[in-house]
């Protein structure tokens, strides 16, 4: 993978000595997040609520694909939310190259798994109807959330980590199970699980009748009765004995024998519901927020994996905010590739670069040639960039930009009573007055409702309009005039296999549209070009 590096420019942020971004060593700064880390967790913007942009570039179909198996930690408002600070993108990416590593991914993974138990213990009203049974499952989830804590921090000083946000985590934790609330909240709980787990009781049951007593050291026949009978044994048995009740709940004839229980062990039993009065919110916020947060960096580099299994390549992106020139080597659509990888298809990376003046790809070919799945690719790579996530590719330089924007060809609303071609100019007007200098902008193939005249005319005065702002972006068109409109303008022109013009390659060259690479490959494989025919002549 390529070393990330950021250079911040003019717009570099200012931060005080006691700032966690500010703090690489750790050991000053407060955690708070590892995900925004500061003294302060902003709010996810746009909540629930997806950026406009995301159906055109399928970012939907890959964040969908992301939290396939992560749907309970509502991680969707993070992937919502690019990063516009430069040093906590790279804070990001630190914590991104610690859990590529096996011993601390598995570290972490652990400490989920036992988390997500210790939520399965905790009492749902709908579940536990009765007081006893709610307050021991209680006990028990709070034994689990130490006993995870504990074995956690323990496994977090073992390991070599690099990041700012996993050592400042690290030094919280230590310090947090060194705490006197921590270390009584264990020893407690600990006492009381033994206090309960010693109450031994016997049940005389006769005609329907139960009769709960304490236990007198009766004899227990079940040793004798498996010694006598086991001379007989020839195999494994199936073990019909009952695990647990936890996942069903109690019914009432269990609670009513729990009710007498707690009249023989009054003490034991009051003390379990002084337990579940007093420590309701044993949980620390931190480490639920951390709990969550961490699952951001585990689900998105398990589909890495996925895809790499492919034999494609990653890499930490460089990004920058004050140079425009970008470049990629091997990159692909993710979305795309995660659906050909289920397929077990071949998967077409490409390069592509800017350098100079050069700020806008205009994109042509044949139709069905990867024009769209590159415009894709292209967004994506800066959007996955902006939160600070690994990048498909072997290499990546990428602009830091403020708002992306996409205007992709849509079916005509007749609830809106505006012609398609009125609303193709209206969306592309909304665009182009919020657009700064510092935006990326994606037109795919708009105009394709009125004359080759006017689309022509249009097309101009956009282009116009994008190279007075100096945006960077990608122009998918059938219009082979505006690849070559000024000098920012960058000629992509999607190929097909020469010997079969039928056979997209979906590889995309810098090259000069002249509107004849279709029917050029055409006429070569039917011998009809200008040489064919002048060597049929000479024959």
């Amino acid at each position: 993978m390529s070393q990330s590096r950021i250079n911040q420019g003019e717009r570099g942020p200012s931060r005080g000595p006691d700032d966690a971004l500010g703090d690489p060593g750790g050991t000053k700064a407060q955690f708070q997040s590892v995900l925004f880390a500061g003294r302060q967790v902003p709010p996810p913007r746009g909540g629930e609520e997806a950026p406009d942009f995301f159906g055109d570039l399928n970012l939907d179909q890959i964040i969908q694909s992301v939290l396939a198996k992560w749907q309970a930690y509502n991680l969707k408002p993070f992937f919502y939310t690019p990063l516009h600070d430069f040093d906590l993108i790279l804070y990001r990416q630190e914590i991104m190259r610690d859990l590529e590593n096996p011993l601390v991914m598995q570290s972490v993974e652990l400490f989920s798994q036992d988390m997500r138990e210790m939520r399965s213990l905790l009492p749902a009203d709908e579940k536990q109807y009765y007081k006893f049974e709610r307050e021991r499952w209680f006990l028990s989830a709070v034994v689990t959330y130490c006993r995870t804590i504990s074995v956690f921090a323990r496994a977090l000083t073992e390991l070599n980590l690099e990041s700012r946000g996993m050592r400042i985590f690290r030094e919280f934790l230590i310090g947090y199970i060194a705490t006197r609330s921590f270390v009584n909240l264990s020893k407690e709980a600990t006492a009381l699980t033994s206090e309960v787990s010693a109450i031994k009781y016997c049940l005389h049951i006769d005609s329907g009748r139960v009769t709960v007593r304490r236990y007198a050291d009766e004899l227990d026949y079940s040793k004798a009765v498996e010694d006598a009978f086991d001379k007989f044994r020839q195999d494994e048995v199936n073990d019909y004995s009952v695990k647990g009740l936890h996942s069903g709940g109690m019914n009432h004839i269990q609670a009513q024998i729990v009710e007498r229980i707690a009249l023989l062990y009054p003490g034991t039993f009051q003390a379990l519901e002084k337990f579940y009065e007093l420590h309701s919110d044993f949980q620390d916020n931190k480490i639920s927020r951390f709990d969550r947060e961490i699952q951001f960096y585990v689900a998105y580099l398990k589909h890495k994996e996925k895809v790499q299994s492919a034999g494609l390549n990653f890499c930490f992106p460089e990004l920058s905010n004050n140079s425009k020139e970008i470049r990629c080597q091997e990159t692909f659509d993710l979305a795309l590739a995660n659906k050909l990888v289920d397929e077990k298809a071949s998967i077409i990376t490409n390069d592509f670069f800017m350098r100079g003046s050069e700020r806008i790809f205009v994109v042509s070919g044949p139709n069905h040639g990867g024009k769209t799945t590159f415009a894709r690719t292209f967004g994506q790579l800066h959007y996955l960039a902006a939160l600070g996530c690994p990048v498909p590719g072997r290499d990546a330089r990428l602009f830091h930009f403020d708002r992306l924007f996409t205007h992709f060809e849509r079916e005509e609303n007749i609830q809106t009573l505006r012609g398609k071609l009125q609303d193709d100019l209206l969306r592309v007007r909304q665009i182009l007055d919020h657009a700064t200098s510092n935006s990326i902008v994606i037109i795919n193939e708009i105009f394709s409702s009125t004359s080759l005249k006017d689309a022509v005319y249009l097309g101009k005065k956009i282009m116009t309009r994008l190279s007075e702002l100096d945006v960077l972006a990608v122009c998918v068109t059938f219009l082979d005039e505006l690849a070559s409109f000024d000098e920012k303008t960058v000629s992509i022109v999607s190929t097909v296999d020469p010997n079969n013009p039928a056979i997209r390659t979906f590889k995309l060259e810098r090259r000069r549209a002249d509107g004849l690479a279709y029917a050029l490959a055409v006429a070569e494989k039917h011998r009809v070009t200008s040489d064919w025919l002048l060597r049929r002549i000479k024959s």
